[in-house]
């Protein structure tokens, strides 16, 4: 079934972004208008808003409560033990519970679009699969060739609310016509990495590996990545994740600020893409803080709100 979904545009260019409601509030396009060239950002599937693609593999996904995997589906807390369902074809729980479910729009304009969740409303049914209930806010704004994300976390229980929060954006190579996926650079300021063990973290950071070490810009040709980034380094407010396209001249640039201290960089193999995921915690943070590990888990008190922001804006080089 074909979803509704919302278009936001740029009174003054080209430039418009496409978001999707019923699919966990995804902003699946966003076409940047750079000096009259419309660069095509993100990698969508055309039959992502038919609902017959995973809701994880196109445009942004927005992962929370938790961002990538638990740890076979179990964690405890405050004395009780939880088992989430175990994501289909994976040993662990993935992405959280927003992804998957519709949204609802509570404030729209020609260039932003808000929309909320709230789990107690928008998936009861998962309501005791976490400690307390949450509200998560995003709004969408377009300005020029620019995409901005702000996100607000709420706490409306009387209960600490334990979470974190991610991205996993899919931001598409190369992005000029004519251009190679070969030619692009990649870019992060990451210095560490934490060690994996089949995609989970075992508690230890290490320098970066030279295949994932990403700092000087480098082609994704014959790399594969799926690694959990740390250490990200940056002398401004803002964190910088880089695309460059040399041979089009443009580059998109991914900013967000120093709450999101951890960097998912994943090629995907069923497209031409790359994905640098911000997240304010680690893999399975749930589980590793508890051992002493500083994991970046967060915890709201009741009432307590979080604020963060998220732009992507593309220009030439």
């Amino acid at each position: 079934m074909l979803m509704p979904s919302v278009t936001i545009n740029d009174s003054h260019s080209e430039s418009f972004a496409s978001v999707c409601p019923g699919r966990g509030f995804n902003c699946f396009e966003f076409r940047a208008d750079v000096d009259g060239r419309i660069v095509d950002v993100l990698a969508t599937d055309f039959c992502f808003v038919d609902g017959s693609t995973s809701p994880s593999h196109d445009g942004i996904p927005i992962l929370f409560p938790f961002p990538n995997r638990i740890r076979d589906g179990r964690y405890s807390w405050d004395g009780r033990e939880y088992q989430l369902p175990l994501t289909e074809g994976h040993p662990h729980m993935l992405h959280g519970f927003v992804l998957d479910r519709a949204w609802r729009v509570v404030e729209q304009g020609d260039s932003f679009v808000k929309g909320q969740f709230q789990l107690s409303v928008d998936a009861p049914d998962r309501l005791e699969l976490w400690p307390c209930d949450f509200i998560l806010e995003v709004t969408y704004t377009i300005a020029g060739a620019s995409l901005t994300m702000d996100v607000t976390v709420q706490n409306p229980d009387d209960k600490p609310l334990p979470w974190g929060f991610g991205t996993h954006s899919y931001f598409k190579l190369p992005l000029g016509e004519g251009s190679r996926v070969e030619s692009c650079l990649v870019q992060t300021p990451a210095h560490q990495e934490w060690v994996l063990d089949e995609c989970m973290p075992t508690g230890e950071r290490r320098n970066v590996s030279e295949n994932a070490d990403l700092r000087e810009g480098v082609s994704l040709a014959g790399r594969k990545l799926d690694d959990v980034l740390t250490d990200l380094r940056s002398d401004a407010d803002m964190i910088d994740t880089i695309v460059t396209d040399p041979q089009a001249g443009l580059r998109m640039v991914q900013s967000f600020p120093k709450d999101f201290r951890e960097l998912v960089v994943f090629t995907p193999p069923w497209t031409d893409a790359v994905c640098m995921e911000p997240y304010t915690c680690v893999t399975d943070a749930i589980n590793l803080q508890p051992q002493g590990i500083d994991a970046g888990w967060r915890t709201l008190d009741p009432g307590d709100s979080f604020t963060t922001q998220i732009v992507i804006r593309v220009e030439r080089v």
